[in-house]
């Protein structure tokens, strides 16, 4: 697929132009967000994901395209399970709701320039060794594995890491929340504010979970321009889809099962690929191992859909029947700063 630099410079323009439009609006009148509000930019964000596919289709080819939609749902369903570990953060915080989508807002700005420099060096890796793909295989599976050991008890179990820890030993905090502001001058000193922390807890959070979306989607498309803008158009909707389905996330208590089946079934497909490709001396004394299996991108469009499909069923058939007492133990104790 070429992509001309012109391509990429528009891109990357009309990219920040929306999300720096987003964040002036959401910061000039902080407020949680109404259903109706939601629903009409998810609809925008998602109407464009879908015209951006099919100008794809058109322009270079209707593999790339589905290549794109693939990688664009597999984002969009790890992107969901990460709305559930950002519902714990702001309930551990005590976040006001008003403040809720500032938060989310920078934080998903911090991410994308993240997740921009994984995909720049995931793409710098498999131009030069292919063997990476074994790599990136090995891992999803082991991923997988871990995902459906501890189902939603990784989820219960959040933990601050390390970097968050030390800021909030390192730097006082005040007791409030100061607004918007990270830094607030009290009876002469600068201190950071909880905000401070709860962005830091966003961004660096997502990061971790670059660690395995950007392998996943490099199985489906090995295209650096599908991988950024399948990225861009999943963290898009992201803050609308938190406000807006909050409460249908507690009941996607299969979620975890259903990305571990996902993830595994792009591992083997990322090894299948790698295969075909193969530069491992101790594998087929270092030549492609022509009788692997390829899976076609198309098959991959079809699973992804079909995994997804049978997960929310299930759990939502399954919910149903579960009582709010039980759902509600899923979030956790809140946390005030006055006990800190």
């Amino acid at each position: 697929m070429q992509v001309s630099p012109l391509v990429w410079g528009v891109t990357l323009a009309v990219t920040v132009v929306v999300f720096v439009f987003d964040l002036i609006v959401v910061g000039r009148r902080p407020h949680e967000p109404s259903v109706k509000e939601c629903v009409g930019y998810l609809s925008i964000y998602v109407g464009l994901a879908i015209l951006f596919g099919i100008g794809v289709s058109v322009a270079a080819g209707s593999d790339y395209g589905i290549e794109f939609f693939a990688g664009w749902l597999t984002e969009y369903s790890l992107s969901v399970d990460n709305l559930f570990i950002f519902l714990i953060i702001m309930a551990k915080f005590a976040v006001p709701r008003e403040l809720q989508q500032y938060a989310l807002m920078v934080g998903i700005v911090m991410a994308l320039v993240m997740r921009a420099i994984f995909i720049a060096l995931g793409a710098a890796a498999i131009n030069n060794f292919s063997w990476v793909f074994y790599v990136f295989g090995l891992f999803l599976i082991w991923t997988a594995w871990k995902l459906a050991r501890e189902g939603a008890e990784d989820e219960d179990e959040y933990e601050e890491n390390r970097l968050v820890l030390f800021v909030e030993r390192r730097f006082p905090a005040t007791s409030q929340f100061q607004g918007r502001s990270l830094i607030a001058k009290i009876d002469g000193k600068r201190l950071i504010t909880p905000m401070l922390i709860v962005i830091l807890t966003l961004g660096t959070t997502d990061l971790l979970f670059a660690l395995d979306s950007i392998p996943a989607i490099y199985g489906l498309t090995r295209e650096p321009y599908l991988v950024l803008t399948a990225n861009i158009f999943a963290l898009m909707g992201l803050r609308q889809l938190y406000f807006l389905i909050g409460g249908l996330l507690e009941r996607l208590i299969y979620l975890s099962y259903g990305l571990a089946v996902l993830l595994a079934f792009i591992g083997v497909k990322l090894i299948l690929h790698a295969m075909h490709e193969n530069e491992l001396g101790f594998i087929n004394g270092g030549h492609p191992v022509h009788g692997a299996p390829e899976i076609p991108i198309w098959l991959s469009l079809v699973v992804i859909v079909g995994i997804l499909a049978v997960t929310t069923v299930l759990s939502l058939r399954a919910s149903a029947a579960m009582s709010d007492q039980e759902r509600d133990q899923r979030t956790g104790p809140r946390r005030t700063w006055e006990e800190d």
